[in-house]
């Protein structure tokens, strides 16, 4: 410990101690002497001391009343305070230290033990100053640590959407004609939750999703295209058997890529609703559908929900194969479909917000 760094106030009214006491210090401290608990008091205003060590016997002011006067001020309060007495007083020492002395030290004192004990105190009263700047950067850190985890939490979630869409895009991009797709299937998805909640359709269902994550999940719906050959994708003529066989595998394809990166990740809710959307959404409600031919609602509701919003994209934007549809005529394409292509009750909820549909195709436009 660097002892010369340490200023004492040694305060005692017969100069003879106060002589025999900085003779004792000095080599080890700094040490001013003063004769009086009031000129302590004033010494106090113009500098603030490591430790005091005070008389307790002393004319006008003794040593408990200067200390009483010194613990009142929130300045000085938290001064250690070591009293010097003669008289070995056990009510006397109990009464000091109450009255917020460290310690009680009878006179005439052994100068090693002194230093001893000085240091002792100083150490302490050191660690007590560090424990309470700890405890202060702690009550920081724990008052910001909710804006950190916050703050920590958008920075991730922003990287894992630039990624997701940026995947979700380099498929996108391999088709010429479909640009925008991602989008507005992902705004049909969320018209169509909307439109159930309002409805009280599927409510036990719905009520479960998390609709942040199903709406970032489902722009890897068509993720398996990337095994599909350009020249199928952009084909202008109709598909041969075995292209249109190559198409399908972009559902198993999808699953087996996002299945590969939940074995890597603890995110599962988002990526099993990406796996959900990616495998189940060309499945037909009367069971006609690939890859599973699941039936009804053997086919999960986000696969249901997003074979009405893909199809009816696919009817309303121009594909290599085919002109755009007007929208009415992809109203109606769907509504045709309702219990054979599509869920029933999803239908009858789209013939409803078919509206929306049409804003969301003339506002994102490929």
């Amino acid at each position: 410990m660097e002892k010369a760094s340490k200023t004492i106030f040694l305060v005692d009214d017969d100069m003879t101690n106060l002589t025999i006491g900085k003779k004792a210090l000095a080599s080890s401290y700094n040490v001013f002497t003063l004769n009086s608990g009031t000129l302590l008091l004033e010494m106090l205003e113009n500098l603030i001391p490591d430790l005091i060590l005070l008389d307790v016997n002393m004319p006008e002011m003794d040593g408990h009343e200067t200390i009483k006067r010194v613990k009142a001020n929130e300045m000085t309060a938290h001064i250690p305070v070591i009293f010097l007495t003669a008289l070995n007083n056990e009510e006397m020492e109990i009464k000091g230290l109450s009255l917020g002395a460290i310690d009680y030290i009878v006179k005439p004192f052994s100068t090693p033990l002194l230093l001893k004990r000085m240091e002792v105190h100083l150490l302490v009263e050191e660690q007590k100053r560090e424990l309470v700047t700890q405890k202060q950067e702690l009550i920081f850190f724990n008052d910001n640590l909710a804006q950190l985890v916050i703050e920590k939490t958008e920075t991730v979630i922003e990287l894992k959407n630039a990624i997701l869409s940026t995947m979700a895009e380099l498929v996108e991009y391999r088709d010429e004609i479909t640009g925008g797709h991602i989008v507005r299937t992902q705004r049909y998805i969320k018209a169509l939750m909307d439109a159930m909640r309002c409805s009280d359709i599927y409510t036990d269902e719905v009520s479960i999703l998390d609709e942040e994550l199903v709406l970032q999940s489902c722009q890897l719906h068509d993720v398996g295209k990337i095994a599909v050959k350009d020249s199928i994708l952009n084909k202008p003529d109709k598909l041969t058997i075995e292209e249109f066989e190559s198409i399908k595998q972009h559902t198993t394809f999808g699953e087996k890529v996002i299945l590969r990166i939940k074995e890597k990740t603890m995110d599962s809710d988002f990526l099993e609703y990406a796996r959900i959307f990616a495998i189940s959404h060309h499945e037909k409600w009367d069971g006609s559908g690939y890859p599973k031919g699941l039936k009804g609602e053997g086919i999960p509701l986000l696969g249901r929900m997003m074979a009405i919003g893909d199809v009816y994209d696919a009817l309303v934007e121009p594909r290599p194969y085919k002109d755009a549809f007007a929208h009415e005529k992809a109203l109606q394409i769907i509504s045709e479909g309702k219990g054979n292509h599509f869920d029933p009750t999803l239908v009858d909820l789209f013939q409803k917000i078919s509206n929306t549909f049409k804003e969301i195709a003339m506002e994102v436009r490929g």
